[in-house]
């Protein structure tokens, strides 16, 4: 009895993964009602991206608390300045939106050198200085100033659009760039030895200068290296088998999905998180660490599992796991020969 329900079931996933998608794929709608009806493979995603357009609105509308607003339109503001030329007046649409919410956020004791408060400040500031009149921007004007009666102290350098100058460029050749780009590789064997904390917190820093849309950088990173809690996260994803037990830390990139007001940006956790990655592995490598990126595919039972060691909220997603460590003279690694640069570029 039991292997004929096997065999049904093995039946059934036969027909719904192989059998039936060609009769729904001639429309948009037809592929919808397939998800709907025959597979639940998207309604994480589904779940995730509304429970983070949800937050997103009502920080951001009802309770005028969205960090994520404010970067995004100060960020706006900022392109705007750095137009040329410069518009006289600009921003009208979203200028009210953006002092409610510096207004709910500011505090000049937090307002301080290399914060985002500190930037959302200068940039408004600036904007306020060099607009000209209009009756909605001569009201947020007020506003803004009434806000910063008490400005933040002992900040020179303002945090505004500026002109790079090549004095300022590091002493980098490409030669030397694109070695590094060869050296570094997936590397899966280490020292067992502890990584510092310090090192990691340089490598993220460098990592934390990629770009970003709007500047939200809508991920953060969980870094992993108690034994106990390793243990159990490095034998989640799939594609660490096989060295999982000699792995000393990990990292789990998590995305965040409040920073998005609509669905059309669900993707972007993964673009902008996948930037960051690459800078960080590469800054590691210069720290004298390793790191070997650990594709995480969208599979509900380890999505659960991770979910509930990392304590995720509803709108947050993982995207994908690094090992990292001190690597092992004595390991080797993959070649892993390349696509020509024929196979993979193509001007106009």
């Amino acid at each position: 009895m039991i292997n004929l329900f096997k065999k049904v079931v093995h039946i059934y996933k036969e027909v719904v993964n192989t059998k039936l998608p060609p009769y729904f794929v001639w429309s948009r709608r037809a592929s919808s009602l397939y998800y709907l009806l025959f597979s639940s493979k998207f309604r994480r995603e589904h779940h995730a991206v509304l429970a983070g357009k949800v937050k997103h609105i009502r920080e951001s509308k009802r309770e005028k608390v969205s960090l994520f607003t404010l970067i995004r339109n100060t960020h706006r503001l900022e392109k705007g300045l750095l137009m040329k030329p410069r518009r006289n007046v600009f921003a009208l649409d979203f200028i009210k939106e953006t002092v409610d919410q510096f207004a709910s956020i500011y505090n000049p004791d937090a307002c301080i050198e290399g914060s985002q408060l500190k930037w959302s400040f200068d940039i408004l500031q600036e904007y306020f200085n060099v607009t000209g009149n209009h009756p909605i921007l001569d009201q947020q004007r007020e506003v803004f100033r009434k806000i910063v009666q008490e400005g933040p102290q002992n900040c020179v350098a303002k945090s505004v659009p500026y002109y790079r100058h090549e004095a300022n460029k590091p002493n980098i050749s490409f030669e030397d760039f694109y070695q590094l780009t060869k050296y570094r590789r997936s590397v899966r064997w280490f020292l067992d030895k502890k990584v510092p904390h310090d090192l990691i917190d340089k490598a993220i820093a460098a990592a934390n200068q990629s770009p970003s849309a709007c500047n939200r950088q809508p991920f953060e990173y969980r870094i992993i290296d108690d034994p106990k809690m390793l243990e159990e996260v490095v034998n989640i994803p799939m594609g660490i088998k096989g060295y999982q037990h000699n792995v000393p830390m990990l990292i789990v990139a998590v995305g965040n999905l409040d920073a998005y007001f609509d669905e059309r940006d669900r993707h972007v956790i993964y673009i902008d998180a996948s930037l960051a990655n690459m800078s960080l592995m590469f800054a590691l490598e210069t720290l004298g660490l390793s790191s070997c990126p650990i594709n995480w595919p969208d599979i509900e039972h380890l999505e659960d599992r991770m979910d509930k060691v990392l304590k995720l909220q509803p709108s947050q997603r993982p995207i994908m796991c690094m090992a990292i460590g001190f690597p092992d003279s004595n390991g080797m690694v993959a070649y892993s020969e390349k696509r020509s640069l024929n196979e993979i570029r193509r001007y106009n």
